[in-house]
């Protein structure tokens, strides 16, 4: 009987000490690469739609502030890019890559309201995007408003796949 208990002991310690190595690994981050969702399903979420010469996204699915990251293919290249409302309100969109960086292909993260280089740390606040192009900026895209959606032009994003010239890691 004191050794079932024992057995038992060590097996709800071994629990344990799972369970709490998980925890922190995902409050690290440590796996977010198992959770991240891909473009393709972020843009379904968010109720993005692609018709043949446009990419039309619903402008509720910007209001939060937070960018929207998605990803066209063409010719068998991916192509990124990302909009966002800024907090001055205005809808803007641009390359997920920059003029300088863009051959490391690790685009941006947003940190509040800054657009943040994932290879040489420089931040973009968010006013700011699709205003100034050049240097580590993000690469504007022209974008317009349809209604209720922003509306980027394919042919737009495609004219720029030279930034994505590699792979995405």
């Amino acid at each position: 009987m004191a050794l079932t208990r024992g057995k038992g002991m060590i097996i709800g310690g071994l629990v344990a000490v799972i369970v709490v190595v998980v925890v922190a690994a995902v409050s690290a981050g440590v796996l977010d690469g198992l959770f991240k969702k891909s473009p393709a399903e972020i843009a379904k979420a968010a109720g993005v739609v692609e018709t043949a010469d446009a990419v039309k996204i619903p402008l509720k699915a910007l209001d939060s502030g937070k960018a929207l990251l998605l990803s066209l293919e063409s010719d068998g290249r991916e192509l990124y890019y990302f909009a966002l409302k800024s907090r001055d309100g205005a809808y803007r969109a641009a390359l997920d890559a920059c003029d300088v960086c863009f051959q490391s292909n690790r685009g941006y993260r947003q940190e509040v309201d800054l657009m943040v280089c994932n290879n040489c740390g420089q931040s973009f606040p968010s006013d700011r995007i699709g205003e100034i192009k050049g240097g580590c900026n993000p690469h504007p895209l022209a974008r317009g408003i349809d209604g209720q959606h922003l509306v980027i032009k394919k042919a737009d994003i495609v004219s720029r796949k030279d930034y994505f010239a590699r792979k995405r890691s």
